[in-house]
């Protein structure tokens, strides 16, 4: 490199986002005088809702700073867990994230999910409308500037998936609250305001039923409830953990 360039040091946690020449060591990047520190950064493919602090020269800058010549900067991974703005926290998920969004509802957390892909600007859009925390694998969608938050998630095992959310937001959890198909909110339901939902077994091994005042599906303790009661549990166990 010729023109001007700034010496950039990654945490190891946004590794995976690095170019495996650039792992090791700080890296030299070229800069133009113009394009802010924010731009840089993503350029060499770390989106920026995984960056915390940017320490330039030993002092915190914002995304905005316009990097000079010889510089050197750490780029920080997120903290964990990590305050999101305003309240309540709730999650929007794109569409290969099922299985996550159905764990989290199940957890009570306020999660609205797309069944279908709908496309990174609607995605983005909506999640500035309704202020959500966007959860993707799609490093492109978590960089449209639309998105009032976001979040990469980093494995494609469900259940490593809820973990890693779990730890880095740490939201209130309020289990066997929320439709885990439409995200409504339960309630308790006689078996006879479900009885259409129920077959002939069902009516007769069960007495105890909840509905979603959004979509009305009924709600009881069948075969798959142990497999749920393990989820629960072990997210409940991360919390008393957390202290």
């Amino acid at each position: 490199m010729n023109g001007p360039e700034i010496h950039v040091e990654f945490d190891p946690e946004l590794a995976l986002f690095v170019p495996n020449t650039r792992r090791r060591g700080a890296t030299r990047l070229a800069i133009d005088g113009v394009s802010t520190l924010g731009h840089v950064i993503e350029s060499v493919g770390v989106p920026l809702t995984e960056v915390g602090a940017l320490v330039v020269d030993g002092h915190e800058v914002p995304t905005a700073h316009i990097p000079k010549d010889g510089e050197s900067v750490h780029v920080r991974a997120v903290e964990r867990p990590q305050r999101v703005p305003g309240a309540p926290l709730r999650f929007l998920l794109d569409v290969h994230l099922g299985t996550l969004a159905r764990r989290l509802r199940l957890l009570g957390v306020d999660t609205a999910y797309e069944s279908t892909d709908i496309g990174d600007p609607a995605l983005a859009a909506r999640s500035a409308a309704e202020r959500r925390v966007m959860l993707s694998r799609d490093r492109g969608l978590l960089r449209r500037r639309e998105l009032w938050a976001g979040a990469f998630v980093y494995s494609t095992r469900p259940e490593t998936q809820l973990r890693d959310v779990l730890d880095r937001f740490r939201p209130e959890l309020r289990p066997w609250t929320r439709c885990t198909a439409c995200n409504g909110l339960l309630k308790e339901a006689t078996k006879e305001e479900v009885a259409d939902q129920l077959e002939g077994g069902t009516q007769r091994t069960y007495d105890v039923f909840a509905q979603c005042t959004e979509c009305g599906r009924a709600y009881w303790k069948g075969a798959h409830h142990e497999q749920l009661v393990a989820i629960v549990e072990d997210a409940l166990s991360m919390r008393t953990q957390d202290g």
